[in-house]
Order: C-alpha cells, then sequence, then structure tokens
C-alpha cells in the first residue's frame, strides 16, 4: 500500500514534516509494509523557505537588510543554484512577526526590505523569483520594494519620497532612469491566495489595514492613497491594477508586483506542487493523508487541503484529513472529496493539551485510521 502524506503546518504546534513523522509511526504499526512518502506542502505564506528547503535542498542565503520600520536586521532566502531560482518570502523582511504589536501600523511600514532581497538574488545570478507574500505587515503597494531596485516617488516637487503607505497620496511621478537594467530579464512569480482588489471596500486598506494597526482615520487615508497610485500606474505604465483578482494582496503589493516586476500572480499551493512535482510523485498512491491546524469553509477555497483534493481526483486517490479541528460536518467534507476525517481536539481534553501533545493523539489517529483501512 503506498500512502502519501502531504500536509500544511499545524500553525504554532506543529511544522509539516512533523506531522508527517506522527502519522508515519501510526500507519507503520499497523501497516509495517506500507511505502510512506513525505510531501509536507505550503500555500505560499510563511513557512514555505522550510518546505521547499526540504523538497529542493536549496541553499538559505543571509542578507542585512531593513525590517518595515527601517531598522536593520537580518533576513534570509532559499536559492537553488542548479536552476537559478530563488524563493523570498516577504515575511523575512517585511512580516508582521518582525513587529511589537505596539510598533504595527501599516501607514508607516515598508516592503524595502524585501526589495533588498530581490536585488540580492538578481545580483547573485537569480532568473527566476518566487515570492510568497503572506503575513505582511505593510499597506504601501510595493513601492518600498520598488525603490530598492532604483525606482523613485516623487511629490509634486520632485523631491524623493520615503515609500512608505502614507506618502501613497502624495506621489506625483514615478522616475525610472535609476531601475536596476537586468529587472526586465527576470521571470517573477507570485504566490497570492487572496482575491481582493487593491482599494474600496473589500481593498488591501479596507480588509487587512485593521489587523495591521491602522486607525477608521488612516485606513481611509491608505485607501485613498493606494487609489491614488492605481490611477498613476494607469497613466503611467498602462496597467489597470483595480480589475486584476489578488491586487489587494500584501497591502497592494500584488498590484506593486504586477507593475514594477511584470510578475505574474498564482495560486500558491498550485505554485509549490509545481515546484516539488507533486502531481508525479502522488502516481500510484491509495491514500493521501493531508491536514492542517483548522479545517473549515476557508480551507477548501485555495488553501493547502484544496490543492490536496484537486490533485487526488485527477488520480482517483482517496484523500483522509486530519485536522487540528474541524468544523464541517462529514457528509460536507465527503461531497468535497475527504473520504475520512479525524481531529486532534476531538481527542484531547483541552486545546492546551491539544497543543502540547500534538504528536501523540496525530500517532493515535493514524493507528485508527490504518486499522480501518486494513479491515477494508
Amino acid at each position: 500500500m503506498k500512502i502519501v502524506l502531504a500536509p500544511d503546518k499545524f500553525k504554532g504546534s506543529l511544522t509539516g514534516l512533523e506531522f508527517c513523522n506522527a502519522v508515519q509511526e501510526g500507519v507503520l504499526e499497523v501497516l509495517p509494509s506500507a511505502k510512506i512518502i513525505k510531501l509536507p506542502l505550503a500555500d505560499g505564506g510563511d513557512g514555505t523557505i522550510e518546505i521547499l528547503e526540504h523538497h529542493l535542498k536549496g541553499k538559505r542565503i543571509s542578507v542585512k537588510v531593513n525590517d518595515p520600520l527601517f531598522r536593520p536586521i537580518t533576513a534570509s532566502y532559499l536559492y537553488m543554484e542548479t536552476i537559478e531560482t530563488a524563493f523570498i518570502e516577504m515575511a523575512e523582511a517585511s512580516g508582521m512577526a518582525l513587529l511589537k504589536p505596539e510598533d504595527r501600523n501599516c501607514l508607516y511600514t515598508t516592503t524595502y526590505g524585501t526589495g533588498e532581497l530581490i536585488l540580492d538574488a538578481v545580483n547573485r545570478g537569480a532568473k527566476t523569483i518566487i515570492m510568497g507574500i503572506g503575513g505582511s505587515a505593510t499597506n504601501d503597494c510595493g513601492i518600498g520594494m520598488a525603490k530598492a531596485l532604483g525606482y523613485k516617488f516623487e511629490d509634486e516637487n520632485g523631491i524623493e519620497l520615503s515609500p512608505i503607505g502614507k506618502n501613497l497620496s502624495h506621489i506625483k511621478s514615478i522616475n525610472v532612469t535609476n531601475v536596476i537594467s537586468n529587472l526586465k530579464s527576470i521571470t517573477f512569480k507570485v504566490a497570492c491566495d487572496v482575491t481582493n482588489p487593491l482599494f474600496g471596500s473589500n481593498g488591501a486598506a479596507f480588509v487587512y489595514g485593521p489587523q495591521k494597526g491602522a486607525s477608521k482615520n488612516e485606513i481611509t487615508l491608505l485607501d485613498n492613497g493606494l487609489q491614488h497610485i492605481s490611477e498613476l500606474f494607469s497613466a503611467i505604465f498602462n496597467y489597470d491594477v483595480q480589475n486584476i483578482e489578488g491586487s489587494g494582496a500584501a497591502g497592494g503589493m500584488g498590484a506593486g508586483a504586477l507593475v514594477f516586476l511584470n510578475a505574474e500572480l498564482q495560486s500558491g499551493i498550485h505554485l509549490i506542487k509545481d515546484l516539488i512535482d507533486f502531481d508525479k510523485k502522488i502516481k500510484g498512491a491509495d491514500w493521501i493523508i493531508t491536514g492542517e491546524g483548522k479545517l473549515d469553509v476557508q480551507t477548501l477555497s485555495g488553501k493547502t487541503i484544496n490543492g490536496v483534493i484537486e490533485s487526488a481526483k485527477k488520480q482517483n486517490i482517496e484523500v483522509a484529513a486530519f485536522c487540528g479541528s474541524i468544523s464541517l460536518q462529514k457528509q460536507s467534507l465527503y461531497e468535497y472529496g475527504i473520504s475520512y476525517s479525524a481531529s486532534v481536539i476531538d481527542e484531547a481534553i483541552s486545546l492546551a493539551d491539544a497543543m502540547k501533545n500534538v504528536h501523540l493523539y496525530l500517532t493515535n489517529i493514524s493507528i485508527e485510521f490504518s486499522n480501518k483501512i486494513d479491515v477494508e
């Protein structure tokens, strides 16, 4: 029997590889001759570097860059020299996790550090750069990133502005004279799983600004700035970003990547599956066991489990989902393509117990699952 283990992480308690180890332990106790294939996944958000590092054996490159408040930090990205490809996680240099709660306000934060990571990868010889843009602390529409690559954002007097969200409304011209010469020759792919437009009630500022520390008045200011720069993009680059799904991702980094990098926005899980040759590796499997911290309606619209189910259906492979918690009925899961499901929280006596002993509970769930399919 061939069983593929293809989970996402359980945020805050378990990595994808740790999930694989726990489930393998339980399966092999009942089915010692089973062939286990470990294919931990990610959808382009934080933690994706670890997954790609596991699969592709790339090299971690550390760089001194600016954090979201222009303070010096060391961030890293993954570089696969054999295929001249870099994977950059925006959160490494421009993420919320880098800031104390009292320092979080996307009116004043920048993506400049992400641009510095891109610049280092370009100088190292990268021909393809893949970006994960989850977990950002910013709402600058990518102008910080662009400044690191040579773009200049000037006010009505030709004075260069600091690349932060607050200044979006004051930009009157975008100077491209000093943009690095080889930028156009590089292929950029952005892992993007949100569909928000750049501005408006469902745009970057109104939807994500509150969790990034902006007040109601500041959110309106940011939204006006995003609308303003959208008009500039249209006038200067002939690019209507507002009508492109995902342009509002990561505080407008989706739009910034489209305009400044000529990037392609792609589903994160599809991008990661393609990179690791997922569909080829699951051929002939009897089961795929997937999972993540919480399985709910949102999970079934573009997240890791959804990507696993899509691949499994094409090859008529049954899917089991082991999650921290599951808020959907088994019938709904079955109709969607999950033949077997179990949650850690149903085994544990409390949330704290579930978090602390997640390895044990996953192993037990795997033993119970293996006994049932062995009987079948």
